[in-house]
């Protein structure tokens, strides 16, 4: 039997009298593409929040490839969380580092690789988004919103990860670049392998790079199924 990636079992959350996760129940398996759906409130970012450790659930189990990951210790969750390649929603880009440096960030801050070698590989993820040299030495301030995206992503893959989290990846940029976005990262998760998690409420998005849809409502996942 697959052990799932991601493992989700009565996981609750709540803030003072607010209940916002009530019993998340969900496993994403190796390879799968799962998009969670559902409206503002609902809980999605609270979810992938508790995935990785910046919040603590009040009840319930996570498990990343088998192994419980609520309440370990720092370094454990460093060794968890240096499986994760994260895109976030408005991209978060460190506007004092080059293009090519956010891209490497994680290789020179997580891995500890020279910034030669860390240069190398992000050059060839940021040419995998559709971003070439000249590209690589500007700043994200002179980027636009669907650019910084991409670089996002580059970042994202830059670690080899084996899951990948997309946070409303095509939030506050245009429908067509929108659809780039979501072609790249069909794209780039097909290249990698990975198992990825997206949440968003862009329904052709959530189309395009699903496996399989989750919707939440009210803190629990009232549906799944293939997309």
């Amino acid at each position: 039997m697959t052990v799932p990636k991601i493992h989700l079992k009565g996981v609750s959350k709540r803030f003072g009298p607010k209940v916002v996760l009530d019993g998340v129940d969900l496993d994403i398996m190796p390879g799968e593409s799962v998009v969670i759906i559902g409206g503002s409130g609902s809980g999605k970012s609270v979810t992938l929040k508790c995935i990785l450790g910046l919040l603590t659930p009040d009840a319930g189990e996570i498990e990343i490839d088998g192994e419980s990951v609520v309440g370990i210790g720092p370094r454990a969750r460093e060794r968890i969380n240096a499986k994760i390649g994260m895109l976030f929603q408005g991209a978060a880009l460190f506007d004092s580092l080059t293009v090519w440096e956010n891209a490497a960030f994680g290789l020179i801050a997580g891995k500890g690789m020279s910034r030669r070698e860390a240069k190398e590989i992000a050059l060839e993820k940021l040419a995998l988004v559709g971003l070439d040299e000249k590209f690589a030495m500007m700043s994200p301030a002179d980027l636009s919103g669907g650019m910084r995206k991409r670089v996002g992503l580059a970042r994202a893959i830059a670690i080899e990860p084996e899951i990948i989290f997309f946070d409303e990846p095509t939030t506050g940029i245009d429908p067509i670049m929108g659809d780039i976005i979501n072609e790249l990262i069909v794209k780039c998760t097909e290249e990698t392998g990975a198992t990825t998690l997206t949440i968003t409420h862009d329904m052709a998005s959530a189309r395009k790079i699903s496996d399989r849809i989750a919707m939440l409502y009210k803190g629990k996942i009232v549906w799944a199924g293939p997309t």
